[in-house]
């Protein structure tokens, strides 16, 4: 079994910056590809930015040269920097790891969410 961990949510203003970080503990091969999705109240879960074990990073057009997505795969950890944070940055945020559970299992896995949130 995988388990993620997030830290780092919390109250910021407009401007401002967070990191989050997420680890994995458990049982597994490798990691593969390390993303966060973020989910405002009433709307649906969102792509925030990806990074996958060759270190290829894709983002949301909303987030490109504000956030910036790293790994640390001696610590199975996925960091995402914001900066210049803005109100409509507001929301859940979730890792996702998919993980090699086995040589030739792929299974993908989710945070238990953190929460951001960025005042006017």
């Amino acid at each position: 079994q995988v388990q993620l961990v997030e830290s780092g949510g919390g109250l910021v203003q407009a401007g401002g910056s967070l990191r989050l970080s997420c680890a994995a503990s458990g049982t597994f091969f490798s990691i593969n590809t390390m993303g966060w999705y973020r989910q405002a109240p009433g709307k649906q879960r969102e792509l925030v930015a990806t990074i996958t074990s060759g270190y290829t990073t894709n983002y949301a057009d909303s987030v490109k040269g504000r956030f910036t997505i790293s790994r640390d795969n001696a610590k199975n950890t996925v960091y995402l920097q914001m900066n210049s944070l803005k109100p409509e940055d507001t929301a859940v945020y979730y890792c996702n790891f998919w993980v090699y559970v086995s040589l030739q299992t792929l299974q993908g896995y989710w945070g238990q969410g953190t929460q951001v949130t960025v005042s006017s």
